[in-house]
């Protein structure tokens, strides 16, 4: 911890803060930091950045400080401070969009459905946001549909995981060539094959009925994009900046 650069200790401890109080808090505590869906009655504008500090457990903020401490630690060393801390909000904020974007569509797939069955938008809406539904709508529905809905607009987000993917890739757009020793491999695996057989057990599983448990994967998989997209762009504007017009 010593030589870890002061920006990524008090990521730590700023986390580790806001794990202990919500332990303490209670449901509460998540009511009011965890990032809800926007028509949800407990979502806060403050939650786009509040739920990066929240975790579900003891796991979940053990790994993610864990990852935070074993590959943060080297990109702000190379880019400071305040790049690093752009970064981290930047990807954090970015697997939220992605994640938002997909319980939008699976949301509007099943309204969709009920609308054309009938059924008024805005009663659905007022339905979903007092916490109850309709058992009508299982006549135009299928369960299946109906968890969907449920799920998609009751759900919350909590957890730093969204921008420790987006380091991950940037560990990997940068030292492509570094093994890793992972907890459940036998053997080192470079971080350039590490990282895609990560994305892509998160993508499988986003697509697929199998669960890990209440895992975001498509949140994992917005931070990884967002970290590339901005590893690309400044890789793009620095070798712009450092060439010769002849």
């Amino acid at each position: 911890m010593r030589s870890l650069p002061d920006i990524v200790k008090q990521l730590i401890i700023v986390n580790v803060l806001f794990f202990l109080g919500s332990m303490s808090l209670g449901g509460s505590a998540y009511d009011l930091l965890a990032l809800h869906y926007p028509q949800n009655p407990k979502f806060a504008p403050w939650q786009i950045a509040t739920h990066m500090f929240m975790h579900g457990g003891v796991n979940h903020i053990l790994f993610n400080m864990f990852g935070l401490w074993m590959f943060g630690g080297t990109l702000a060393q190379m880019w400071g401070r305040n790049k690093f801390l752009f970064f981290y909000f930047s990807t954090g904020i970015g697997a939220a969009a992605l994640q938002l974007g997909i319980n939008y569509l699976q949301i509007n797939e099943v309204v969709d459905e009920l609308v054309g069955a009938g059924f008024s938008a805005s009663d659905l809406t007022k339905t979903l946001q007092a916490g109850q539904y309709n058992t009508a709508w299982l006549n135009e529905i299928s369960q299946s549909q109906l968890t969907q809905l449920l799920t998609a607009f009751n759900m919350s987000m909590v957890g730093a995981s969204g921008a420790l993917y987006g380091i991950l890739v940037a560990f990997a757009f940068l030292f492509p060539n570094t093994e890793l020793m992972i907890i459940f491999l036998p053997i080192p695996i470079k971080a350039k094959y590490f990282v895609p057989i990560l994305l892509g057990s998160d993508l499988f599983f986003g697509f697929s009925s199998y669960s890990l448990g209440p895992i975001a994967h498509f949140a994992h998989l917005g931070g990884a994009v967002t970290g590339y997209a901005m590893m690309w762009y400044w890789k793009r504007q620095q070798f712009n900046n450092n060439r010769w017009d002849l």
